[in-house]
């Protein structure tokens, strides 16, 4: 009989009851093995902390930076006039919510991080180029180098914390064989991505808020997730979201007009429009020269295998596309972290985009540029931090008490007879809420005010059923869990917002207020309770 055999009838009673087939112990666990996870370990690792961590996936396949060519902005030393542009690239477009001293510092250690990156002989085209898989199957070695433990395909289920809260660990599931796994650690490092909502954005299938619902549960808070808002322009029947692409070309409605007196994202609330009114957006890249082509084919290399496969010239032709929801992983909403990195829960720190951004962006998109440097710097900070509280714990990190935080999908509140919707059926029904362009574009209070309705129903019922024993079923269900509570963090912080500003877009409130320039911090999973933050002075 197979290990899988074995275990798969109780694998959600055995993490439920603190049962596990695999146990680990080290200084930093770090969850989610994208480009963040990667460097927060490294980080951690240079630090003398022995480091595991544990990804959903494959670490090296895994992730939006392995499913396309990415490049992150920094800041050079000894040039003031690039420093002030890239410090202020999107300061505009943030209403009035990032923070320039926080944008400089981010890109001065993004700068340090990818000249660090290229000393240690990763090649790219220019600094802080990251060419897809390449640039992950190199951090894979690195990591491997600094013998860091890897856990593939072992997407971790719930935190675990001491009976004063700080986290010491976390559980999950190995994918391949079934078995439950426990890491105890002296700290955390979450790095487990945004939430796409299993829209089938390029890379995002493993996106699915598990952080967010992880650190919220251990009493994290979440900032900025009205700001998510955000759809991809995506060939029609493709996946990729390659956003800088339209800057090469232009947008048409079906009558040949113009759909982008500004390029890319700019015109992505015209495409909207079109779409909404049942009509089609077209695109060709003709500002892209001839000489141009083929570098522009090597660039990105996954977009444009889409018009290869279809025999289309998308230089020449024009070609349909669609709107694909990206939620969080290029907005600006996420875990709330301080100067280090730290969430605030002893022992938890963030990293990457299952972070808030709103400092560096504020309520625009902080996709491309931003966010991959983001991944470097907020990686390096989380991993040196988790590091050094796990140093401080001394001797006795690992003879600390803990007990699972994990609930919903895990531990029901109910009778264990499972009578409410599965985990499939909940991602559904959630998905109808949080996908459609009509519900989520163009927001409306009386719609959201519904949707909220049936999302806080579906979370009740949820809360008190839903649960697995299967492994398969079981990772299901936390990704149920995670994507109503994140759909409801939306909604609750949308409503709350009333006006239209950035990625947040209000047709009972089209006007941005004024008044309204500050953040709006939540927390609670049952309960969701929001505070209000002020922004810095303009």
């Amino acid at each position: 009989m197979s290990a899988y055999t074995e275990v798969t009838m109780d694998s959600g009673r055995r993490i439920a009851a603190g049962d596990y087939e695999i146990d680990h112990k080290t200084d930093v666990l770090v969850i989610g093995g994208s480009l963040a996870g990667a460097w927060a370990a490294l980080a951690a690792a240079r630090t003398g902390a022995r480091v595991v961590l544990a990804e959903k996936g494959w670490m090296g396949t895994a992730g939006v930076v392995a499913a396309a060519s990415v490049g992150g902005y920094y800041a050079l030393p000894d040039d003031p006039a690039q420093r002030e542009g890239v410090i202020t690239v999107r300061h505009q477009e943030s209403r009035g919510l990032d923070d320039l001293g926080y944008v400089e510092r981010v890109y001065d250690q993004s700068y340090r991080s990818f000249t660090e990156l290229r000393e240690a002989g990763f090649a790219s085209a220019r600094l802080g180029a990251f060419p897809g898989p390449d640039s992950m199957a190199f951090l894979r070695r690195q990591l491997l180098a600094a013998k860091v433990k890897i856990l593939d395909h072992s997407p971790a289920l719930e935190l675990l914390q001491t009976a004063d809260g700080a986290v010491a660990g976390a559980a999950g599931i190995q994918r391949k064989s079934g078995e439950a796994w426990r890491v105890r650690a002296g700290a955390v490092v979450l790095a487990t991505g945004g939430n796409a909502f299993l829209s089938g954005a390029q890379g995002t299938n493993g996106l699915t808020g598990d952080g967010y619902l992880m650190g919220a549960e251990a009493g994290a808070r979440l900032q900025g997730m009205e700001f998510s808002g955000h759809y991809g322009l995506t060939p029609a029947e493709g996946s990729c979201t390659k956003g800088g692409m339209y800057f090469s070309g232009h947008i048409y409605d079906d009558a040949g007009e113009r759909l982008d007196p500004l390029p890319s994202w700019f015109a992505v609330p015209n495409v909207a429009r079109t779409l909404l009114s049942g009509g089609k957006a077209w695109v060709v890249l003709d500002k892209a020269a001839p000489a141009q082509h083929d570098t522009h084919r090597r660039q990105s290399p996954n977009f444009y295998q889409y018009f290869s496969r279809r025999g289309v010239d998308p230089f020449r032709q024009r070609w349909p596309v669609k709107l694909t929801y990206e939620g969080t992983v290029r907005a600006a909403g996420g875990l709330l972290v301080d100067e280090g990195c730290a969430t605030g829960v002893p022992g938890l720190y963030a990293a990457g985009d299952v972070t808030d951004r709103c400092r560096l962006t504020g309520a625009f998109l902080s996709g491309a540029g931003p966010a991959v440097a983001w991944c470097v710097a907020s990686g390096e900070w989380a991993g040196q931090g988790a590091a050094a509280f796990a140093r401080a714990l001394g001797t006795g990190a690992h003879a600390r008490q803990v007990k699972g935080a994990g609930a919903c999908g895990l531990r029901p509140g109910g009778d264990g007879a499972s009578k409410g919707p599965g985990g499939r059926e909940t991602i559904a029904r959630v998905q109808e809420e949080i996908l459609p362009l009509e519900k989520n574009f163009f927001r409306d209070g009386k719609k959201m005010t519904a949707s909220l309705a049936r999302l806080d129903a579906l979370w009740a019922a949820a809360s008190t059923d839903l649960a697995a024993a299967g492994p398969r079923e079981l990772l299901k269900a936390r990704e149920a869990a995670a994507l109503a509570a994140s759909a409801r963090w939306i909604y609750r912080a949308a409503l709350a917002r009333t006006e239209s500003r950035g990625l947040h877009r209000r047709s009972d409130f089209p006007e941005e207020d004024p008044a309204q320039r500050h953040h709006l911090v939540l927390s609670g999973v049952d309960e969701i309770r929001i505070a209000r933050r002020e922004a810095l002075p303009a």
